[in-house]
């Protein structure tokens, strides 16, 4: 697919103009070094952006006077020299012209030194009028509508930093509570159990230094045995019955 052809008019973006101009500029001297040096031939090129930067090449065998000279001789045409008097006479008239025309128009817009104006020139001027305010207008609006988005969206910021921060209140407030009631049922607990009585078993003790700790349940009382027959209750233990009491 080729490239589409563009058309050669003025680029009235002044980024893109400034980057064809670089691109051009570089492509332009690259051809005139190829030409010197493929076919010896002598050339000088003499470029002014539009900031009134200079950019020049000439031959390598040669220099940018010589080629002046040479071209000089060549059309039989002098070159004035810049600084004549001349020329800046012409210069300053033309700048002094144009200023005058700006400084008029300024004061037509401003409303002033209308007399001189035809009703042609009025109705032009009044419709440049309402375009220029219309502009202005439409600018204010667009400003107007940025600056409305701006603080709605810092109202949605706000609210949601607000709604954050009421949710984290509410979570610190929730557990706060949730410790102050585990912390009084504890209490609670601890004074309930302070509260049970101990009993105490001082029957179960006596003074006795043969007791231990072990002997806890009551004295009891120690048993005897007595034969149950008359003839038994002799010493020689001689008889089987014998009777617990």
């Amino acid at each position: 697919m080729g490239r589409g052809k563009i058309e050669i008019k003025r680029i009235e973006n002044t980024t893109n103009r400034q980057v064809t101009f670089s691109k051009r500029r570089q492509g332009l001297l690259k051809k005139a070094h190829e030409l010197a040096v493929l076919c010896d031939a002598q050339l000088g090129l003499v470029i002014f952006s539009h900031s009134g930067k200079l950019f020049e090449y000439c031959s390598p065998s040669s220099s940018m006077r010589q080629i002046i000279d040479r071209y000089q001789k060549a059309t039989n045409i002098r070159i004035e020299e810049a600084g004549s008097q001349h020329q800046i006479l012409c210069e300053i008239s033309k700048l002094r012209n144009e200023n005058d025309k700006l400084q008029a128009g300024m004061r037509q817009y401003m409303g002033e030194d209308l007399t001189a104006l035809t009703a042609h020139d009025l109705d032009q001027l009044e419709e440049q009028l309402e375009y220029s305010v219309n502009k202005v207008r439409a600018r204010k609006h667009q400003l107007l509508h940025q600056q409305l988005e701006n603080l709605r969206r810092k109202e949605h910021l706000l609210e949601d930093q607000n709604s954050h921060l009421y949710h984290a209140l509410v979570e610190q407030q929730a557990a706060m509570e949730h410790q102050h009631q585990q912390a009084a049922a504890a209490a609670e607990a601890e004074q309930k159990v302070s509260e049970i009585p101990v009993l105490e078993f001082p029957h179960f003790y006596h003074d006795e230094a043969s007791r231990t700790f072990l002997q806890l349940s009551p004295q009891l009382h120690p048993f005897r045995l007595q034969p149950t027959q008359p003839n038994l209750q002799d010493t020689s233990f001689g008889g089987h019955g014998l009777q617990l009491w």
